[in-house]
């Protein structure tokens, strides 16, 4: 994420670009460019909001907790998924297709077995500013990984 710094939105910038990942499968990412702007204009957002819930869906388990790890550590919550009673879920994996849905606020998760075809996450935004409420995505599992 070395372009970070070089990579300036303002907050209509960000919300228009995740907006062209709402509700669309996932899009291609063209180039390093892209990522990044991409990863700062979600970061841009959730630093503005009051709490996110965040929607994976995954072919895994691993493959969820790893992307829920990874989202959790860039927009600066406790990435040791350990201290979110995951351990019950760690302890008993599976390789089925999952869904997770993990409360910023609370703290709290919810795991299920999912059926669909998807993949990504979905980021929604819970804040007091109307101009940021809003769910994003699917955004790439691995969008905070390297």
């Amino acid at each position: 994420m070395s372009e970070s710094n070089t990579i300036q939105l303002t907050v209509e910038e960000a919300v228009a670009l995740l907006k062209k990942y709402s509700c669309k499968s996932i899009g291609a990412i063209n180039s390093p460019l892209e990522k990044e702007q991409l990863r700062q204009a979600l970061l841009l957002v959730t630093s503005l909001s009051e709490w996110e819930n965040i929607g994976i869906c995954a072919d895994n388990e691993t493959e969820g907790l790893m992307a829920l790890e990874s989202y959790l550590k860039a927009l600066g919550y406790e990435s040791d998924l350990d201290s979110y009673t995951f351990r019950d879920i760690r302890d008993n994996k599976s390789d089925s297709r999952v869904y997770i849905k993990f409360n910023t606020q609370r703290f709290s998760y919810y795991l299920d077995s999912y059926l669909g075809d998807g993949k990504g996450v979905l980021v929604a935004i819970q804040a007091e500013d109307d101009k940021i409420i809003g769910t994003y995505g699917y955004f790439p599992l691995d969008l905070f990984t390297e």
